[in-house]
């Protein structure tokens, strides 16, 4: 059976490839919703946090002799911890300004980490092999599916589910919006809402460290894979709604599948296409396709 030219063993596999990129835009556009949705913030070194992320995982399993799974809960951890630095010590004094200096504040602080890891560890990347519960793959007649790849759609899935749920159907969320829209008021109950921003802020982060530890497996790890990917989750952002939780999800994995299915049927644009889909939902839907309009 062909479709476009192409066997469907490659297609399905060009759209599994697509799924697993998707996957990536939800759980890194799922991060940056959470952080400008709940504190406006454009958080520009969520890619740097994102790399991070992976060599945490990386330099665990290299100094430490931690294991996959050990990584997947520890640089999570770590990179939250460090995002709470960030907020407590720089973010803190820019809630009450314009959204540009926290954009700028962050870009330098993403120039600064890529600085950092470039100097100790080069670009040329290194590999990080993935769990052996996890290695060889499945025959499912129309493609061969390798199981690390099935893992990280499902893990992603189930990570942006979660953190749906909770912002979205708990009362824990609904004390978060409740902050953000009145600080006071809130305040005024009891609660301490500047702790509320802060582990806010470090839950974002720590779900780009989840994606780094997911990704390290199936690319090179290196101080560049977050610089080379923001620009497109930042893509996924604007599609989706600047804030939106759901938008977020459904829009970055639905991009991951639209962008697998055009290095098929178009190769040239697949690496334009995000972008053609921004510029024509920006013309009709500037608050993006699940944001609220002014």
């Amino acid at each position: 059976m062909t479709l476009f030219g192409i066997s469907s063993q490659a297609l399905f596999g060009q759209l599994l490839l697509g799924l697993i990129n998707g996957s990536f835009y939800a759980v890194l556009s799922l991060g940056l919703a959470v952080i400008f949705g709940l504190l406006n913030i454009i958080n520009f070194s969520h890619g740097a946090l994102y790399m991070i992320g992976a060599f945490v995982a990386l330099l665990g399993l290299e100094h430490l002799g931690m294991n996959y799974w050990a990584a997947l809960v520890a640089a999570p951890v770590v990179v939250g911890l460090l995002g709470v630095l960030i907020e407590r010590t720089m973010l803190k004094h820019l809630y009450k300004l314009d959204h540009l200096y926290g954009l700028l504040l962050t870009f330098g602080l993403a120039l600064i980490a890529e600085g950092v890891f470039r100097y100790y560890f080069g670009v040329s990347g290194s590999s990080y092999a993935p769990p052996e519960e996890l290695q060889g793959g499945v025959d499912l007649g129309f493609m061969f599916m390798p199981l690390y790849r099935g893992w990280v759609v499902l893990a992603s899935l189930a990570v942006c589910l979660a953190t749906w749920y909770v912002i979205e159907r708990t009362p824990l969320g609904a004390t978060l919006r409740a902050a953000t829209e009145r600080p006071l008021l809130v305040q005024a109950l009891g609660i301490n809402v500047p702790v509320l921003v802060t582990a806010t802020y470090g839950v974002g982060v720590a779900l780009a460290a989840f994606a780094g530890v997911l990704a390290a497996p199936v690319i090179q790890v290196n101080p560049v894979m977050g610089s080379n990917l923001i620009i497109v989750v930042f893509a996924v952002v604007v599609i989706g709604g600047m804030g939106s939780i759901a938008g977020s999800i459904v829009t970055g994995l639905g991009l991951g599948l639209v962008e697998g299915l055009t290095k098929v049927v178009y190769p040239e644009a697949s690496a334009v296409v995000i972008f053609v889909i921004m510029i024509v939902v920006l013309l009709f839907r500037p608050a993006g396709l699940f944001g609220k309009q002014a």
